[in-house]
């Protein structure tokens, strides 16, 4: 969200992160929509809300899914309209941000069991990028712990923070349950064990689940920790085969052709479909992909 924000015209505007998860109920309405002084009891001056707040922005919900119904029903009103109405205000006040959401929840699925309004749903998933977790694109691990190195290097003051390959292989071992702010959270404490050294196995045994550093050998190379070491390019490969041989491949095929989850099987598809070795017929779920 922030790369979207930054890296586009709105990048001078502001940029405001809301996790709806964490927004009181009784406070939502007066969190959203501001309110003039008076409006209730403790209300002692006017205060902006957070749509007024992100105007010529960008407003981020984050867990989109967690929020409650009445507000869905106000933000849809917001999003076709581009007004708003503080509490005790008497006249609305127009607003114009873009807004973008996110969620790890199916969103489908909380539509159709009455959880989420569908006309909100729709009206937010006019374009959807898919996060796949970093468990299923291990290749983006490297470069993901460089950049944690620098960043959080620089915050405590090490020069040049370094990680062994041994120390990497474990860091590639590991599942991420917590996705890329586990990944964040084990460098941080990794550098304060090093003391500003070198990142190295024993850096990461207090983490449940690493394997001690005198077995990260056997175990970076043993058959149990094969599969978070398998390339992209030869699962690709294997997916390009399998179309040749019959002529088209969907979601479904490619998990079981792989033995992966959803995520990593849609990441390989769209990777070859961007690169223009297959070709992708019909949109989401029922997607096929053949050959050019």
């Amino acid at each position: 969200a922030r790369a979207i924000h930054f890296g586009g015209s709105r990048a001078k505007g502001p940029f405001l992160p809301v996790n709806c998860s964490a927004v009181p109920g009784d406070l939502a309405e007066s969190l959203f929509f501001g309110h003039v002084q008076g409006a209730f009891s403790g209300a002692s001056t006017n205060k902006k809300g957070y749509f007024e707040n992100a105007h010529g922005g960008t407003l981020f919900l984050d867990e989109i899914g967690d929020m409650a119904a009445p507000l869905q029903a106000k933000l849809l009103r917001v999003l076709e309209t581009g007004r708003i109405l503080p509490l005790g205000a008497e006249r609305e006040k127009e607003v114009e941000f873009r807004l973008i959401a996110a969620t790890n929840a199916d969103m489908e699925a909380e539509v159709s069991e009455g959880k989420f309004r569908q006309d909100l749903y729709y009206r937010l998933a006019r374009f959807v990028a898919e996060l796949p977790p970093l468990r299923e694109r291990k290749e983006d691990l490297p470069l993901l712990t460089r950049f944690f190195l620098r960043q959080l290097g620089a915050e405590m003051g090490i020069t040049e923070p370094r990680i062994s390959e041994d120390a990497l292989k474990t860091l590639q071992a590991h599942d991420y349950p917590g996705n890329i702010r586990e990944l964040r959270n084990l460098i941080e404490r990794a550098l304060i064990e090093s003391g500003g050294g070198e990142v190295r196995p024993q850096h990461l045994e207090f983490h449940f689940g690493f394997t001690p550093p005198h077995k990260v050998s056997d175990a970076a190379s043993s058959k149990t920790a094969a599969p978070a070491g398998r390339s992209s390019s030869d699962e690709e490969e294997r997916i390009l085969t399998y179309v040749r041989e019959h002529g088209r491949i969907n979601n479904t095929q490619c998990r079981e052709l792989l033995s992966v989850g959803i995520h990593r099987a849609w990441y390989l598809l769209r990777k070859l479909h961007q690169s223009g070795r297959l070709v992708q017929d019909s949109s989401r779920r029922w997607a096929q992909y053949r050959l050019p």
